[in-house]
């Protein structure tokens, strides 16, 4: 198995896809329709679907604006230099609300960003971030691995 999406209601479509496309980046990669639901899909990311994880942005029409609750935490992208990034999205008139810095009790450098529907944005330094550092696995991970598998 592998992620596809995660899917994200908002209130404008249009507004949502210069966001994502524009200021992250990202490009529209389908989007359709659906009159007799009366709602359209739109999917955005950097890759292919067939070997990219992307965004589904739903828009429910006639919904502008949603709770967002308070389960939902953030969608993360790694960036090659955070700082620059985030000049280039207050450039972009995009809300910054945590400017470039290390996270709270580690050194993973991180940023927040919003999009025009309230939810929240990581940014993260691409290589500060220990999940990300490739480690090697050992002859007893690998057993485990297999014990797991086979039972």
């Amino acid at each position: 198995m592998r992620m596809l999406h995660t899917m994200l209601r908002v209130g404008n479509l249009e507004e949502s896809l210069k966001f994502y496309c524009d200021v992250l980046g990202m490009r529209l990669l389908r989007q359709k329709d659906y009159p007799g639901g009366e709602f359209t899909l739109a999917f955005v990311g950097y890759g292919d679907e067939s070997d990219h994880t992307v965004l589904e942005l739903t828009y429910n029409w006639g919904v502008d604006k949603y709770n967002l609750g308070d389960a939902y935490g953030h969608i993360a992208l790694g960036v090659d230099d955070i700082y620059a990034k985030c000049e280039e999205i207050k450039a972009a008139g995009a809300k910054v609300t945590r400017e470039p810095g290390p996270m709270k009790h580690g050194s993973t450098t991180i940023a927040f960003v919003e999009d025009p529907n309230g939810y929240k944005v990581e940014l993260i330094q691409l290589g500060s971030q220990g999940s990300a550092q490739k480690q090697e696995a050992t002859p007893e991970m690998a057993r485990s691995s297999r014990r797991l598998i086979d039972d």
